[in-house]
Parts: structure tokens; C-alpha cells; sequence
């Protein structure tokens, strides 16, 4: 059976709150909002992200990739692991169709920054900003996060099939 020219990735990130590291969501520093728990910048988002690419590519997840606990990936930056994301991809022959990411949180509301993390994340996958979708919900007071202990995201991402040059 021949491969169809397209592949589809889900993942899903959460980290919980540490009250001495800063927030970063999409890429992009969020003011006075404690920052989220993890070996690199915890930025759950970008994480999601990623694991969306390696998911369609039938890849190893991050923690494959980068490994937790490894202190070369101490407090790096999530962009490198999304733009690594991106090459495996690019290698494999396919290019982003498009990803869409739903964050989960109670707080911090998101909206003001959601323009400029899509515009942070096009710009590491080499894609036009059209190209990456950013929701936010809140879990309506249940669970951990409804608790507000932390942040969730869940993304899903379509990559397709590069035209080969003849």
C-alpha cells in the first residue's frame, strides 16, 4: 500500500507550578505568573508541540530525544526542541501543514500573549503564523489543574508529504 502524502501527531504536556522559575508558554515570557516545574524551561506547550511532530513521524517521544536528568538539556530553551522536532520532520520529507494547541490552565489568561507565541512557533518551524492555532480553556475547577497546580497542553499537528524534485 503506497504511504498517503500526509501524517497526523497528538500529544499532550503538563508541568505544575514552582514559584521560583519564570513562565514561559509558546516561547514567550510570561510576567508575574510563576513558572512551571522541569529539567528545561518547562514550557509545556512547545513540549506538546513537539511530541505532536514526533507522534506523526512515529518517533520516540522528548524524553527520548532530550533526556530528563541529562545536564546537557539543563533549562534549555523548548524553541531548540521544537526546531529539532522540525528537522526530523524535514528529513523524513514532510513540511507543516499546520498545528493547533489547546492550553489548559486557570491561570495565567493567556490571551494577551497568544499573538506572539504563534508568532514565536511559526518562526521556529519555519512556517507563516496562519499555519499555528493556540486556544485556551480552563478545566473549570476539577482536578490538578482546575486547582490551578500547574498548566496543561494538548496538541495535534498535520505534516505533509514533500514534493520530490525530479
Amino acid at each position: 500500500m503506497k504511504p498517503l502524502p500526509f501524517r497526523t501527531g497528538i500529544a499532550y504536556d503538563v508541568h505544575r507550578f514552582h514559584p521560583d522559575r519564570p513562565l514561559i508558554l509558546g516561547g514567550i515570557k510570561i510576567p508575574d505568573t510563576p513558572g512551571l516545574e522541569g529539567h528545561s524551561d518547562a514550557d509545556c506547550l512547545t513540549h506538546a508541540a513537539a511530541d505532536a511532530i514526533f507522534g506523526a513521524l512515529a518517533l520516540p517521544d522528548i524524553g527520548k530525544h532530550f533526556p530528563p536528568g541529562d545536564p546537557a538539556y539543563l533549562n534549555i530553551d523548548s524553541q531548540k526542541i521544537l526546531a529539532f522536532a522540525k528537522e526530523a520532520a524535514g528529513q523524513q520529507g514532510y513540511v507543516l501543514g499546520n498545528l493547533d494547541v489547546m492550553v489548559v490552565a486557570e491561570q495565567p489568561k493567556i490571551g494577551p500573549w497568544i499573538d506572539a507565541m504563534r508568532t514565536r512557533l511559526a518562526e521556529t518551524l519555519g512556517a507563516t503564523v496562519d499555519q499555528v492555532g493556540i486556544q485556551a480553556t480552563t478545566n473549570e475547577g476539577l482536578g490538578s489543574i482546575g486547582r490551578g497546580e500547574g498548566i496543561a497542553a494538548m496538541a495535534t499537528v498535520l505534516l505533509i508529504q514533500q514534493e520530490k524534485s525530479e
